[in-house]
């Protein structure tokens, strides 16, 4: 019989499959790009970052962080199990960071939600009102 996986393990494995359901929509998104500054993933528009991913290998407990402005959407992410200001003073500006292994951790299709927020907040209005048109 095969030993039972530790609860925690398996909750990484899971938050890694939410994080790249992420990614996917990230850069989905139009004139989004991934780069690798630090060896961790960040997807950007028009040169900046508009969400974190952190490392994807399971040697960093999976997260992301999104830039959220809008009052409502911000409070109810930093509602979100273990989520905090972003470091480094990203935090003052509305950047939220967002545990992913944690229990009670929000779905992909709700972290797609804020990453989109975070887009329309740094893409020009131009890549916005073709994201718009998509729907």
């Amino acid at each position: 019989m095969a030993a039972a996986k530790d609860p925690a393990e398996t909750r990484v494995e899971a938050a890694l499959e939410v994080r790249e359901q992420v990614r996917e929509f990230a850069l989905g998104l139009p004139g989004a790009g991934e780069e690798f500054p630090w060896g961790e993933s960040v997807i950007k528009v028009n040169r900046k970052v508009f969400v974190f991913l952190g490392t994807g290998d399971g040697s960093w407990p999976p997260g992301i962080t999104v830039k959220l402005k809008d009052d409502a959407v911000h409070e109810h992410a930093m509602t979100s199990p273990g989520a905090e200001p972003a470091g480094y003073g990203l935090g003052r500006a509305g950047w939220v960071s967002v545990p992913l292994a944690e229990r009670g951790a929000p779905a992909a299709e709700l972290l797609c939600d804020w990453v989109e927020e975070s887009y329309r907040v740094i893409a020009p209005k131009r890549l916005v009102a073709e994201l718009d048109a998509r729907a």
